[in-house]
């Protein structure tokens, strides 16, 4: 091995910096300023589970979990003909084979990264990095080559729908906004990513900043528009950092402003960061927000494209929407629309979380299944669990179970099957997961979500997630699951907008899939799964040698008895914490964990 032409890409997304990643980028800096290497960070490149990832190129050597004490040994691999670090090679959790490069690993095989595609590859705050990969070749095309109605026929031709959740023709909703009569306009960029589990825009804001502000620019040129706004949540603030770096040199460099690359265009963009209210991914909320008011949807029509922000007509597109928006542009309509199925053309970006063996950020076509995504990417259920379900769409979306892992990814099967595509969340449940809990979850997310604007959403979430709640402490009573699948019904047709029409969707999606469980909890008075705490009690058999593990490790302090003689807990007082049962010595198995059906665990976890 040599050292010529080799880069070192060094993951510094949100995952990896928290697990030291900088301080590793400073050791391979001070050991190699001298050298002919070329160190680089970048964005997320998608296994978050293995950060901090290294990548050496051009061979794809790909090192995960890689700490700052490694640093060494990656240096004498690179610089003194020295063998490859072997023990740093990620591990298929499925075969525990090491595979040296990335191009080995299962989990990139079936993806086809179009939003990703600089994601892991460029550094975000190098502007001529992202030219370098062809970047802004999109707007010198829109600006030099297209008259605005041939752009938007091109957006309109791709099948690109609008990746933010709903779905909606993008091309259509371009001409709309084009069409609309208005001096001025505006184009806003949807960056407030709220659902539990995802990180897909923060992650393409952070490893790829320039293809959102390209599209916006370019959507800028096809709707006659001079300002541009992205909607950020400030909890965000690595993206929100890479984001100003990006506009900064965009400026610099005459991609923004006035007179783009020496036109007559003239477009800016400015950040705006929100507080963290879920409703203000609701655009007209967002855009209330913004106008400096507390963001409540209001009642549509006015569609936004005819009046919006400040009353005008406004554009509002996904992080992921623009994304596509250069390269669709670049390559042309027919390019994008060979992807995917028929009615959902291109490819779905989705946080893989839960309880999966390679939890992160992946992009597929559209039209994979949920068992290509789980198995063949994911690399199946974490530690040999059987799967139970895959949540799509965030707290809008819904439950599907194992019946469901071949049906198509796409916009129209996920809401033909009870859920939705959303705007890329996809959470997945192992056999030891209550479907009552995990509903009981989402609606707890939406309720206090709720903006509280329109008595639907206000009330009717409050009332299922009591109703929820009363189900998983044991309270549940006959007609609850009815009145349940009633309220839901009313909320999804009486609310004002998409957080409360889709607010019931985990509960009527577990009602259909998983009836059974709700039966369980109320009529048998158990969990199937055993988690539901109301269910669950810890006793002590005469078997107890009073080592005294348990009472030591009871913050409760349930547990009495002297040393060397038999323990008891104290029902009263025990919070079902399961810390006992975790901590009886494995050859004395002394603590029993019974669920409402009294089948008694050791405490290894095996049934007795």
């Amino acid at each position: 091995m040599t050292a010529d032409h080799r880069t070192v890409l060094i993951c510094r997304g949100t995952g990896c910096e928290s697990s030291r990643s900088p301080a590793i980028q400073a050791a391979l800096d001070a050991e190699l300023q001298d050298s002919d290497v070329e160190i680089k960070f970048t964005g997320c490149h998608g296994m978050c589970q293995q950060g901090p990832i290294v990548i050496v190129e051009p061979e794809g050597t790909f090192y995960a979990n890689v700490k700052t004490k490694d640093a060494p040994k990656i240096v004498e691999s690179l610089l003194h003909d020295g063998e490859p670090v072997e023990r740093l090679y990620y591990k298929d959790p499925a075969t525990k084979e090491q595979l040296p490069t990335y191009h080995d690993i299962p989990f990139y095989a079936k993806q086809k990264r179009l939003v990703l595609h600089n994601c892991g590859r460029i550094n975000p705050e190098e502007i001529s990095d992202y030219v370098e990969a062809g970047g802004y070749q999109g707007l010198k095309k829109a600006l030099f080559e297209l008259s605005p109605e041939e752009i938007v026929d091109i957006v309109k031709q791709s099948g690109l729908r609008g990746r933010g959740g709903g779905g909606f023709s993008t091309g259509m909703k371009w001409q709309f906004c084009q069409q609309a009569k208005g001096d001025v306009k505006y184009v806003l960029c949807n960056a407030d990513e709220g659902d539990p589990g995802a990180f897909m825009d923060r992650s393409v804001l952070e490893g790829d900043p320039h293809a959102v502000l390209e599209g916006m620019a370019i959507a800028g040129s096809a709707i006659g528009a001079k300002q541009g706004y992205i909607y950020c949540r400030a909890e965000y603030p690595l993206a929100i950092k890479r984001l100003q770096v990006a506009i900064r040199q965009a400026r610099e460099q005459g991609y923004l402003g006035k007179g783009i690359l020496g036109s007559d265009f003239e477009f800016d963009i400015e950040i705006f960061q929100g507080a963290g209210a879920f409703v203000c991914g609701e655009e007209t909320a967002l855009m209330i927000s913004i106008e400096g008011n507390r963001g409540m949807p209001r009642v549509r029509p006015p569609y936004p494209a005819h009046s919006g922000l400040y009353g005008k007509p406004t554009l509002l597109n996904n992080v992921k929407t623009y994304a596509n928006v250069s390269q669709i542009v670049n390559k042309g309509a027919d390019w994008f629309a060979g992807i995917g199925t028929e009615k959902s053309k291109g490819t779905a970006v989705f946080a893989l979380t839960g309880k999966i063996a390679n939890s992160g950020l992946i992009e597929v076509p559209m039209g994979v299944t949920p068992r290509e995504i789980i198995y063949d990417i994911g690399g199946g259920v974490l530690n040999g669990k059987k799967f139970k379900a895959v949540q799509t769409g965030g707290p809008s979306g819904g439950c599907l179970p194992e019946s469901f892992m071949d049906v198509p990814v796409d916009y129209d099967s996920l809401i033909a099957a009870g859920s939705m595509m959303g705007s890329g969340g996809m959470v997945v449940l192992d056999e030891d997961t209550c479907m009552v809990d995990v509903a009981r979850y989402f609606l707890d997310f939406t309720e206090k979500e709720s903006c509280g604007k329109c008595v639907p959403c206000r009330l009717g979430t409050k009332q299922m997630l009591t109703i929820l709640e009363d189900i998983v402490e044991g309270r549940g009573k006959p007609g609850d699951i009815e009145l349940l699948e009633e309220l839901g019904g009313g909320i999804k047709g009486g609310s004002l907008c998409g957080l409360g029409q889709t607010a019931p969707n985990p509960v009527l999606s577990t009602l259909r899939y998983f009836r059974d469980e709700y039966e369980a909890h109320i009529f048998h008075n158990k969990c199937p799964a055993k988690t539901c705490k109301h269910f669950i009690t810890y006793h002590i058999l005469d078997s107890c040698v009073g080592c005294q593990l348990c009472r030591k490790n009871c913050s409760a302090e349930a547990i009495s008895g002297e040393p060397k003689g038999i323990h008891w807990i104290d029902q009263t007082k025990c919070h079902k914490c399961g810390v006992c049962f975790e901590v009886c010595p494995p050859k004395v198995f002394s603590v029993e964990k019974r669920t409402g059906d009294l089948e008694i665990h050791t405490g290894e976890g095996e049934s007795l």
